[in-house]
């Protein structure tokens, strides 16, 4: 795959959110009369389209019969040692950036706390986070 894409109310708000997960802009360029950029990180990339006269996402974590994009899911399983550690430092990590950065960050939303999944024959480390315009992202590690 080469990119995921995301519509966003405003890309230099999405940006600093998405630097904060180890995000790196790789390509700022314009999509037809619009901002957009490719960010690299976390073994994937992600295009960023700044949206004009932005409507709020539906809910598609919260509305159990939205159907559609539900969210883009990143395996932490070979750089992360647990998953509960991890989400702490990412929430204390969100609190500092946005009291010196409110106009950009918010404090971070947790939509699932760290859980365990059966999936299969393998037990993951499940937890949701929600992104600066409220989409679901997915981080999982496999446990065994």
């Amino acid at each position: 795959m080469h990119h995921a894409s995301i519509r966003t109310a405003n890309i230099h708000r999405a940006i600093a959110f998405y630097e904060q997960l180890g995000f790196i802009v790789h390509e700022r360029f314009t999509t037809g009369y619009t901002l957009a950029c490719w960010m690299e990180g976390l073994g994937g990339r992600i295009e960023l389209i700044q949206i004009p006269e932005p409507q709020p996402a539906p809910d598609a974590f919260g509305n159990e019969h939205y159907v559609g994009y539900y969210h883009l899911s990143f395996d932490l399983s070979n750089r992360i040692t647990d998953l509960p550690t991890w989400l702490n430092n990412l929430q204390e990590k969100f609190s500092q950036a946005s009291v010196e950065n409110l106009s950009q960050l918010a404090p971070l939303k947790v939509l699932l706390e760290p859980t365990q999944q059966m999936i299969g024959d393998q037990v993951y480390e499940v937890t949701f986070i929600a992104d600066a315009d409220g989409l679901p992202l997915e981080f999982i590690r496999i446990l065994r």
